[in-house]
């Protein structure tokens, strides 16, 4: 299961793989309709979703003289399930923290006034 994480987690580390992904939320695309919104060859865009494939977020099927491309709905699940067990540690609140610190800090004395 980790090497399958470690395909899933790559191939969302990349911008352009994670806008895809966005892209077939919608609907299925053929290969040439998911080039169009990126300012990249054709072979670059290939590329992309061969990775994305190769991790089991999409598929990709012939139909006719054209490949389309398929969002896999339960791919991410092990990937989900894998964060969620993070999901127990509380978010730090950064502005509460800062706070906290101005708080303390103004509150101790200074070094120099307790040489005298």
């Amino acid at each position: 299961m980790e090497n399958k994480l470690d395909l899933v987690f790559a191939a969302l580390a990349d911008p352009t793989r994670r806008a895809i992904l966005s892209m077939l939320l919608e609907d299925d695309m053929a290969v040439t309709d998911v080039a169009d919104p990126f300012e990249m060859s054709l072979a670059a865009i290939s590329k992309h979703l061969m990775i994305l494939a190769n991790a089991g977020l999409i598929s990709q099927e012939k139909r006719g003289r054209v490949k389309w491309c398929k969002l896999e709905p339960n791919a991410l699940r092990d990937a989900s399930i894998w964060m969620q067990s993070f999901g127990q540690f509380e978010a730090v609140n950064l502005d509460a923290f800062e706070r906290f610190l101005e708080t303390e800090l103004s509150a101790s004395p200074s070094p120099e006034a307790s040489d005298t």
